[in-house]
């Protein structure tokens, strides 16, 4: 099972659903990790030092600060995006097998825009 490193902006609805599909789910927020102000470059450096996917929402910004990593070679875990307007049901479903059937590091050096 992957672990993952959940954004500052995105839905919690989600996350939860997420721990009652997943109870063993190794999740941390931005807030717990205390990056919930920080910007995304250090977001995307603390998530791939503890080898987690990134959730988002953040459309604008992640990815391209996503893609300038793998560009200059920096690791990382990969970035699942989610659309805002997705029912959180889908969204729920969608993650719940990515997150329960990848490998670590099957993702590494993607962005992955759902739905898939």
């Amino acid at each position: 099972m992957l672990r993952v490193f959940v954004d500052q902006d995105f839905d919690h609805d989600i996350l939860r659903g997420l721990r009652l599909h997943l109870p063993d789910l190794d999740a941390v927020t931005a807030l717990q990790a205390g990056l919930d102000q920080k910007s995304d470059l250090e977001i995307l450096a603390s998530a791939a030092e503890q080898n987690r996917v990134v959730l988002t929402h953040d459309r604008n910004t992640m990815p391209g600060h996503a893609y300038d990593r793998v560009r200059k070679g920096e690791p990382m875990a990969g970035v699942f995006l989610v659309p805002r307007d997705m029912p959180v049901g889908r969204a729920i479903s969608e993650l719940e097998v990515l997150i329960a059937c990848s490998l670590e590091g099957e993702w590494s050096q993607l962005v992955v825009f759902l739905p898939l």
